[in-house]
């Protein structure tokens, strides 16, 4: 190993590294087209999705309700990504808890549950519990979701647009 790749970050250095798909991530998010309220539902539609315990069709439910409400649907898809590998654990577990609520029954909750068809193997009514657990626990983040991001697209765009007008 010579001396130059020790001085290279390590992330930096393939582009599979966290730093980079990150970074990829957020070019392709600036690219999104539309009004900055259209992005925003999207976004928000797909956060809301990607909370619920709907593994694995987070992406098919939010490009259909991006569809119904018309809203971005590469938004949407980008936006479930709430749903993610550090999220859903915690995700989850605030379903079931929510969702107990709702119902008032106490349920048994396995900790292998892993995709929805795990869940409906563990009874109707945990199912339930924690979809509409799911659903209320989705509402809050869309919504702040929502204005973030519609606010970040308003000044991307407002930089377009001032950038064209100085030439």
């Amino acid at each position: 190993m010579n001396n130059n790749n020790m001085l290279i970050d390590p992330d930096k250095r393939t582009p599979n590294g966290w730093k980079q798909r990150f970074r990829n991530f957020i070019k392709k998010a600036k690219r999104l087209q539309g009004n900055p309220n259209f992005i925003a539902k999207g976004i928000a539609i797909g956060v809301f999705v990607g909370i619920t315990p709907t593994i694995p069709f987070h992406t098919a439910i939010a490009i259909v309700l991006a569809f119904i409400l018309k809203a971005s649907k590469p938004a949407a898809v980008i936006g479930v990504w709430a749903g993610n590998p550090v999220t859903i654990p915690f995700t989850y577990m605030g379903s079931y808890k929510i969702g107990k609520l709702l119902i008032g029954n106490a349920m048994t909750l396995n900790n292998n549950y892993v995709t929805i068809q795990d869940l409906f193997h563990m009874g109707i009514k945990t199912t339930v519990a924690m979809i509409l657990g799911g659903m209320i626990l989705g509402i809050a983040p869309a919504i702040v979701s929502y204005f973030i991001t519609r606010n970040i697209f308003t000044t991307i765009h407002a930089r377009r647009a001032n950038k064209e007008a100085t030439g």
